[in-house]
């Protein structure tokens, strides 16, 4: 990051960066606090009192449950935080950011490759380390099926917004005719267009082939929504967009039939959602509830919950993650700074669908960061994939480039108006 470009930063570049020093601030503040022999605002958490009345000697109390643990699990907020601005500063230059983004997507063509090839050759191991969980699903590198399932469909999102781009590139300029795109395609079909179809269904493989139902309809829905505004301005209005959503929302579930039948047979077993996430949130709202201004120390939900684990679900093994990441990060971090990190998520949301009015040509970039954000955030109100540095640091370095297109687009927009 010290030799990004800076020249070409613009005044909206720099308040996105304030934004982001402002929550840096906040997070800062909960860090003094939890970390401090003398904080400044906070209350000691009373488990210690507690715990030196039980052992009979005074032990040097803390806002964290667990001492010095929010320092120790600081280095992937710290990863994200980097990648972000990274992807701001590299992605001022609309040239660098495209490329970024194919950087991406051919990324996720390597890591889907092999881990169709291991899954069909080698499924008992992942790289060179003994698989322990998920036997018979594809996760290539990741250990999880689902946080597999994310990656693989942000990878999909990427290819198909690339896909779209090729094919609108493909296609006579002006209005478009729907009835004789797929003959125009079919005789007049580019290579690149070709490319980006294969690496689409590539991924998409990949990500049928994990079993994860959140994550695979998660990405299915963004996938559609991210079509509807590519094609937003060429669509036909009223009775005609709706059309068109539901033609969309059709083929996804037909794909999904053909290429995901083993997920539909999940669905069918075991439904949308299970007893024991349910329960687990409602400890986790047990958890907040008791330390709801500064939380029990990042990183410290697993020596938290127990003390608040329900009896309505299967009480063997250990629940070291809330499986919803607001949930858990205002469980860790309190509501206050939760409230700042979901105001900066929706503001930055806000910004790269404002960047993408009226533009075409720079559309990509905030476009695939939109739609991968959008399954980011949704997949982990379910899970904990945003909390999963392989993912995050890739959906976070999306997310500055996308946002350092779309304050372009934005400024470029008003000086032509």
């Amino acid at each position: 990051m010290a030799f990004a470009p800076t020249r070409r930063l613009l005044a909206g570049h720099l308040l996105v960066l304030a934004v982001l020093a402002f929550v840096a601030l906040c997070f800062g503040l909960v860090l003094h606090e939890q970390l401090s022999a003398h904080p400044w605002v906070a209350s000691f958490n009373p488990i210690w009192a507690r715990a030196s009345e039980v052992l009979g000697r005074q032990l040097a109390p803390s806002v964290s449950i667990v001492r010095d643990e929010p320092l120790f699990a600081l280095g992937p907020s710290l990863a994200n935080t980097l990648a972000l601005v990274l992807g701001l500063l590299v992605g001022v230059d609309a040239d660098r950011a495209r490329r970024a983004v194919r950087v991406l997507a051919w990324a996720g063509v390597g890591y889907a490759v092999y881990g169709i090839l291991a899954l069909e050759f080698d499924p008992n191991e992942i790289l060179w380390r003994e698989k322990t969980a998920y036997f018979g699903n594809l996760t290539s590198t990741f250990i999880n099926r689902n946080t597999a399932a994310a990656y693989f469909g942000s990878c999909s999102t990427v290819w198909l917004v690339l896909l779209l781009s090729a094919v609108r590139g493909s296609l006579p300029r002006g209005p478009i005719e729907w009835k004789k795109v797929p003959g125009h395609l079919l005789t007049n079909t580019r290579k690149r267009v070709i490319v980006r179809f294969v690496m689409l269904f590539v991924c998409l493989s990949a990500m049928f082939m994990t079993s994860s139902r959140g994550g695979t309809l998660v990405s299915l829905m963004v996938m559609v929504l991210t079509f509807l505004i590519y094609f937003g301005r060429d669509l036909p209005r009223g009775k005609g967009l709706v059309v068109a959503a539901m033609g969309c929302i059709l083929t996804s579930l037909l794909v999904l039939q053909i290429l995901g039948s083993n997920i539909g047979d999940r669905i069918d077993l075991e439904g949308l959602s299970d007893v024991g996430r349910l329960a687990a949130y409602r400890s986790t709202l047990g958890i907040i509830a008791d330390n709801p201004w500064f939380g029990t120390g990042l990183g410290t939900f697993a020596a938290a919950f127990p003390a608040y684990r329900s009896n309505a679900f299967y009480m063997g093994g250990v629940w070291d993650i809330a499986h919803n990441t607001p949930l858990e990060l205002a469980s860790e971090m309190g509501i206050p700074l939760a409230v700042v990190v979901a105001g900066a998520w929706i503001a930055a949301l806000v910004l790269l669908f404002l960047g993408l009015r009226g533009r075409r040509r720079s559309m990509v970039a905030p476009l695939a960061a939109l739609a991968v954000s959008l399954i980011a955030l949704l997949h982990s109100l379910v899970d904990f994939s945003l909390q999963i540095a392989g993912y995050s640091i890739v959906v976070f370095a999306l997310l500055g480039l996308g946002l350092s297109q779309a304050v372009r687009g934005t400024v470029d927009e008003m000086s032509s108006t």
